[in-house]
């Protein structure tokens, strides 16, 4: 049975993302032959990395396999000497090696070609996520941010990327809240007051105060969706804590830097530490997060379970890219589904629960994925008809 570090580092290698140590341990793990089979499972499609993999049976791409991971030792012990990297893959992503094509000719065999149906009926480009949110101010007005518009209110500005908020021009003696609501096919980033930064994900909303009283507990609330928080520490407050809270759950920040999953749709309620602490406080339990650490709340049974992950795939999202690892086809749809604002279809039910593991980039084309999936064997085809996709 293949560890779940080698699944990683694999995955890694094949879309140039592995660390100099990472790619010694891959080479050595290779040169056992009775990896050779287990291999198979982890070649790289261009874009994802189906587990049903055909036979690996040839010496001479292996050492192809070894070559090529000689010669990119050398070029990530250079990137790494320059600290290009701060996250594996969070800045060089999808670069697609010609060892990949080689593997693709020597190791698949050639699905049956059926040609996608696009139906024109209506003209809809599908077209990748972008930069955009509603701004609800304090008197219920709203405002649009979005890419390319720069707004101001007496409390704010935005460059269309990030709204930031300034507390030399903000009322101290009045809380007043704002709203920030992200529709599907946007993402947006917010500063709060206090310096905390927030991402805001596809089909989000955040409740905050433009100002926190000084001394005191600084709270937001995530309404619904996906943030992930880089939280300004007590130290710079008077010791104030902070806490995040929905419907289900209240966040007690210790640390700084952690992610919320907390989408209407979805039974369950995930929150991931990436550095320092938090208590996470449901009714009357409270449980506590380590680094790399995952507490998963069912939202029906009121059950939780903690676990280790890595955070890297929790939290690319924020970075331009979909990270998966061992996910559902049903899945990856559904975060698809937020990120293009479209409806998919399975026709074919049975494919709902392919396993994948790969990395999407969050600007290409939503055919360029869906080929892709399909030139290996995880769809046989697809159907476009305006903002819908069928799946068979």
């Amino acid at each position: 049975m293949v560890s779940k570090r080698i699944k990683n580092i694999v995955v890694k290698y094949l879309t140039n993302q592995a660390t100099a140590f990472e790619l010694d341990e891959l080479e050595r793990w290779i040169e056992d032959p009775r990896n050779e089979k287990i291999f198979k499972t982890y070649v790289k499609t261009n874009y994802a990395i189906e587990y049903n993999m055909r036979k690996f049976n040839s010496e001479k791409v292996k050492d192809k396999l070894l070559e090529a991971i000689s010669n990119e030792n050398k070029v990530i012990r250079l990137k790494k000497t320059h600290l290009i990297f701060r996250y594996a893959a969070a800045a060089a992503i999808f670069v697609v090696l010609s060892t990949t094509y080689l593997f693709k000719d020597k190791l698949f065999n050639t699905p049956n070609e059926t040609v996608p149906t696009i139906v024109n009926t209506e003209i809809i480009d599908i077209e990748p996520g972008t930069n955009k949110a509603i701004l609800t101010l304090g008197n219920g007005s709203q405002m649009t941010l979005e890419k390319g518009k720069s707004i101001q209110t007496p409390n704010a500005i935005s460059n269309g990327e990030e709204i930031t908020y300034d507390s030399d021009n903000i009322d101290a003696e009045e809380v007043v809240y704002n709203y920030l609501t992200i529709p599907r096919g946007g993402q947006f980033q917010v500063v709060l007051e206090d310096g905390t930064e927030v991402w805001l994900n596809s089909e989000s909303k955040l409740k905050y105060p433009v100002r926190f009283k000084e001394g005191e507990t600084r709270k937001v609330e995530l309404i619904y969706g996906e943030a992930y928080f880089v939280v300004s520490p007590s130290t710079e407050h008077q010791g104030a804590k902070f806490k995040v809270f929905n419907n289900a759950q209240e966040v007690e920040v210790i640390g700084t830097q952690f992610n919320i999953k907390a989408y209407k749709d979805e039974n369950s309620i995930s929150t991931t530490l990436v550095e320092g602490k938090v208590n996470v406080s449901i009714e009357n339990r409270k449980q506590s997060l380590v680094p790399n650490q995952q507490l998963i709340l069912n939202t029906i049974s009121n059950t939780t379970l903690i676990q280790d992950v890595d955070v890297y795939n929790e939290i690319a999202w924020k970075d331009g890219v979909f990270s998966f690892d061992e996910k559902s086809l049903e899945e990856i749809m559904t975060v698809l589904s937020r990120w293009y604002d479209i409806e998919v279809v399975f026709k074919t039910k049975s494919i709902e629960k392919l396993e994948f593991v790969g990395i999407l980039r969050k600007n290409q084309s939503i055919e360029a994925i869906l080929n892709s999936i399909k030139n290996f064997g995880g769809i046989k085809n697809y159907t476009i008809i305006g903002k819908k996709i069928i799946l068979e």
